[in-house]
Formats: C-alpha cells, structure tokens, sequence
C-alpha cells in the first residue's frame, strides 16, 4: 500500500489495486491503532480512491448494453443500459 503522503496518481490505478489500497485503509481505521495525523491523512487518501472506484464503476456501467429481444425471444440487437443516478 501506498504510504498516506505518498504522491501515486491515484487516476491510473485499475479498480482492483484502488479497492484493495481502500480495503486496507478501512480496516485500519477501523483498528484505531493509527495516530490522529497518520489517520487524517489516510482516510483523505480513502476518500480519493472512494471517489476513483466510484468513477470507474460509473463508466463500466455506461458501457454496459442490454440486449433486446424480439417476440419470439431472439436477440434483435442492443441498447444503452437505463442507469439511475
């Protein structure tokens, strides 16, 4: 993991490396065993690959199609996938 003052562009992580960075950052938090600087620091940190996953979940779902299908259950083609924000 990236240490809290680390400078890695969080923008160029894949959804996997952030979400476990993030993973980690929560579970120590969670612990309470981390100094109140250390802490504020890491969880600014959290809330950057929060924001980054979010995003990327964003764009996998506007690429997502669904297919549509005819009477007779045939696939006819696809369409956007209707995302509520």
């Amino acid at each position: 993991m990236a240490t809290p003052t680390d400078t890695a562009d969080i923008k160029t992580m894949s959804f996997e490396a952030a979400l476990k960075e993030l993973e980690t950052i929560v579970d120590r938090l969670e612990k309470g065993d981390v100094e109140l600087e250390a802490s504020i620091l890491i969880y600014e940190r959290g809330e950057a690959l929060r924001a980054h996953c979010d995003g990327l979940l964003r764009q996998a779902e506007a690429r997502v199609e669904k297919i549509t299908l005819n009477q007779n259950g045939e696939p006819t083609g696809a369409e956007p996938l209707d995302v509520e924000d």
